[in-house]
């Protein structure tokens, strides 16, 4: 069982920053990849970013420019940083991990832009 434990997520004014965690139960070499999703009421749940074990990244196209995945081997963890904030971005983030044959989630972490 890999564990996920999400952290950073919170309320913010528009054009603010946040800084989302996820610190993994196990090696990051032992996970092929790693990514944020999120999901607000009413909306699909949509792949926002995504980090390969090899640094391959990929971003959708509405948080491009604004956001960066980036990870912490020496800390099992994968960050995602969140710049330029709106209130599109209001959802629930979660962290998901991929090893052979198996995915794995965080607990979902809110972020709230709002004035």
């Amino acid at each position: 069982q890999v564990q996920l434990v999400e952290s950073g997520g919170g309320l913010v004014q528009p054009g603010g920053s946040l800084r989302l965690s996820c610190a993994a139960s196990i090696s990051l070499f032992s996970i092929y990849d790693m990514g944020w999703y999120r999901q607000a009421p009413g909306k699909q749940h949509d792949l926002v970013a995504r980090i390969t074990s090899g640094g391959n990244i990929y971003y959708a196209d509405s948080v491009k420019g604004r956001f960066t995945i980036s990870r912490d081997n020496a800390k099992n963890t994968v960050y995602l940083q969140m710049n330029s904030l709106n209130p599109e971005d209001t959802a629930v983030y979660y962290c998901n991990a991929r090893t052979t044959g198996a995915g794995f989630w965080g607990q979902g972490t809110q972020v709230t832009v709002s004035s």
